[in-house]
C-alpha cells in the first residue's frame, strides 16, 4: 500500500483520510465507504448542513435523523442528562416530518456515504417514508430500536415477525441498501437480526440505545421530561461489543457497530467483534468534531504497524 511505512509524526490526521484512501475503504452492502467511521442518527443530522459539516470533519457516511411521515415535535424538555458513563436522552424523535427533509436535502452535495433515517408504527408507515427517502440517499436505515417514543423504535423493534414484515415491506420496494438498527433492550438480538435478514435486510446496525432513568434526589422527581430514556456513551459500550460478536456469528449479512465508541480501541473492539464500520454518536458531543479524524488516524496506524487490511480485522476475535 503506498505510504504503507508512514509514521504517525509524518502524516496527519486529514492525509491520512485523504492519502491512504484504500487502506481505510470499507464495502457493505454493495456500498464503497471512503472509511468504517460513521455518524450515528440523531447526531448532527436534524439539518444536510450538519450532515455536511460532519462528512467535512472525516466521517466516511453520515445518517441522518430519524424521520417520520409526519413532522414531530418530540418530548417535552429535559430531553438530555449526563449520567455515570454517558448521557440518557428522551428527544422522542423530533423531526420535520420525510417530506420537508428530502426537500432540503435535494442541492445540498454531502461528501460522504449518506445513510437515511425512517421510523413509523407501522410497515406501511416504513414502507411509505423509507420510499419518499431513498432516491435521495444511499441507503436506508431502519429504526427499530428507539427506546423513548411509545408505540415506536423498540416497541416494534423487539418482535420478530413485526421486524421481519416491516423489512421485507421496504426490502421489494426500493433499490438502495437497506439495514435494520436493532435495540438491545431484547433476550436475545441474535432472533432479532435473523428476523431482519429472513426479511431482506442488507445489512444491520447494533446496538441503539439502553432503557434507563434518572431521578433527582432533591425534587424526588424523574429527571427527564419523558421520565425514562436511552442510555448513550461508554457504560453501553460491552454491551455493543457482545450484541456485535453474537450477530457477526449467527448472520450472513454485514454488521455495522454502534455504542460507546470514544476511543481507538473501543473502534477496534468493535471492528473485530464483527463489524464492518462503526457509528459514532456520543462521543460528538463530548469530544467534538475532531473525533472522525481522531479514530480514521488510530486505526491506519493501527493497520500499518501490523501490515493489516481493514477486511483482515473484522470478525478476527472469532478466530481464537
Amino acid at each position: 500500500m503506498e505510504k504503507s511505512s508512514a509514521s504517525k509524526k509524518e502524516i496527519s490526521s486529514r492525509e491520512v483520510v485523504m492519502a491512504d484512501h484504500d487502506r481505510l475503504k470499507t464495502e457493505i452492502a454493495g456500498l464503497s465507504i471512503s472509511n468504517p467511521v460513521i455518524l450515528a442518527s440523531g447526531v448532527m443530522g436534524t439539518t444536510p448542513g450538519g450532515l455536511s459539516r460532519v462528512a467535512s470533519a472525516g466521517a466516511g457516511g453520515v445518517t441522518s435523523k430519524s424521520l417520520g411521515l409526519d413532522p414531530r415535535s418530540g418530548h417535552p424538555s429535559p430531553n438530555v442528562v449526563e449520567v455515570a458513563g454517558g448521557y440518557l436522552n428522551a428527544m422522542g424523535l423530533p423531526n420535520p416530518g420525510v417530506e420537508e427533509y428530502v426537500q432540503e436535502l435535494r442541492g445540498n452535495d454531502i461528501e460522504a456515504t449518506l445513510f437515511g433515517s425512517v421510523y413509523g408504527q407501522s410497515p406501511e408507515e416504513f414502507r411509505r417514508a423509507a420510499k419518499l427517502l431513498a432516491p435521495e440517499v444511499d441507503g436506508i436505515e431502519l429504526n427499530l430500536s428507539c427506546p423513548h417514543a411509545e408505540k415506536l423504535g423498540s416497541a416494534i423493534g423487539t418482535d420478530p415477525r413485526l421486524v421481519e414484515n416491516i423489512v421485507h415491506s421496504i426490502a421489494r420496494e426500493i433499490d438502495k441498501p437497506l439495514f435494520a438498527k436493532l435495540t438491545p433492550n431484547v433476550a436475545d438480538i441474535r432472533k432479532i437480526g435473523k428476523a431482519a435478514e429472513a426479511g431482506g435486510a442488507d445489512g444491520i446496525v447494533a446496538i441503539n440505545t439502553l432503557k434507563g432513568m434518572a431521578i433527582d434526589v432533591t425534587t424526588m422527581r424523574p429527571i427527564l421530561g419523558n421520565k425514562s430514556g436511552g442510555l448513550s456513551g461508554p457504560a453501553i459500550h460491552p454491551v455493543a461489543v457482545k450484541s456485535v460478536y453474537d450477530l457477526y456469528e449467527r448472520l450472513s449479512i454485514p454488521v455495522i457497530g454502534a455504542g460507546g465508541v470514544e476511543t481507538g480501541e473501543d473502534l477496534i473492539e468493535l471492528i473485530l467483534a464483527g463489524a464492518s464500520a462503526v457509528q459514532i454518536g456520543t462521543a460528538v458531543a463530548t469530544k467534538g468534531m475532531s473525533v472522525f479524524k481522531e479514530l480514521n488516524s488510530f486505526l491506519f496506524d493501527y493497520l500499518n504497524s501490523r501490515e493489516l487490511s481493514l477486511s483482515d480485522l473484522v470478525g478476527k476475535a472469532h478466530e481464537c
